[in-house]
């Protein structure tokens, strides 16, 4: 496939500070039937040799990853989600304000018309999610919570007005998040993007028929609570993701993650659920697809 084209202004590149291993991890033997990575972040470059956004979705594609969704944090990201959706039908776009910058356009006066911009963006048809949106208290302090909330229902409003899925993130708010849910309504396709929860808050999520979206963390050794509320998840509500560049799972935590990492993640959580390999990704498959939509098709 030909190189996507898509912006270089807004690519950037994650820290390396107190890492020490930044190249890419070897490629895992291939998923029989593919799956989806529901959640990456494919502009933010990586290690030692960046990829590209389309050698990223070659290499996806050669161990069995058929697409990603490519999610935002702010209007520059949004708009690179929409050109990397239009570039290549293997990707799909989420648009959001991340809850740690709301503050910051809160106190530049620009919230208001940075949810105006992604309104504007979720009417294109290769967006298919506002994400990722929600509530964050562990980097964002009390006095940023007032705008965090604010964007955060005006995000839910908007997946409603486009009938398009919400992508949650949540650090360290998990009652806020799932009480505002309730008060104001959720949307129809919701998913808790790096689940980060317990069993009990992913038997509720479930019972209100939340997706639940689990990383390369689930893998990792002091992550007892994410194997936990995978083992009480409904199958149908299982979803799989990278994050990359972030939360490579095991055993190349640190190292630069990719959505051609995915299978690894999907294998253990198969291990852990105790199922065939190919039948929790025919699951998760039709879980993704049910969410999204047809990544070849406009919405």
């Amino acid at each position: 496939m030909t190189e996507a084209q898509v912006p270089e202004t807004y690519v950037r590149e994650r820290p390396r500070e107190g890492r020490k291993e930044l190249r890419y991890p070897e490629a895992p033997a291939p998923l029989a039937i593919p799956v989806y990575d529901n959640h990456c972040h494919l502009e933010i470059t990586d290690g030692d040799d960046p990829l590209t956004l389309t050698e990223h979705l070659d290499r996806a594609a050669d161990v069995g990853i058929a697409g990603v969704v490519q999610a935002s944090g702010d209007i520059d990201s949004s708009r690179w989600a929409v050109a990397a959706a239009e570039a290549d039908s293997r990707v799909l776009a989420a648009v959001a304000i991340h809850p740690n910058d709301a503050p910051v356009y809160d106190q530049a006066g620009r919230l208001d018309e940075a949810i105006a911009v992604m309104d504007e963006l979720a009417a294109h048809p290769r967006v298919r999610a506002i994400g990722e949106t929600g509530l964050d208290y562990f980097r964002t302090g009390e006095d940023g919570r007032e705008a965090q909330h604010r964007s955060f229902e005006a995000h839910i409003d908007l997946a409603k007005k486009h009938g398009i899925a919400l992508q949650i993130h949540d650090r360290d708010a998990h009652r806020d998040v799932l009480d505002t849910l309730r008060r104001v309504g959720a949307p129809e396709r919701t998913v808790f993007h790096c689940f980060s929860g317990d069993a009990d808050m992913a038997r509720e999520a479930a019972d209100n028929d939340y997706f639940l979206s689990f990383a390369g963390n689930v893998t990792f050794k002091n992550a007892q609570n994410l194997r936990d509320a995978l083992a009480v998840t409904p199958r149908h509500r299982i979803l799989v993701e990278t994050d990359a560049p972030f939360l490579t799972p095991v055993p190349h935590r640190g190292r630069p993650n990719a959505p051609y990492l995915v299978p690894m993640t999907v294998r253990f959580m198969a291990d852990e659920l105790g199922v065939e390999v190919d039948e929790l990704c025919a699951q998760i498959a039709a879980n993704t697809l049910a969410v999204y939509g047809d990544f070849g098709q406009s919405a």
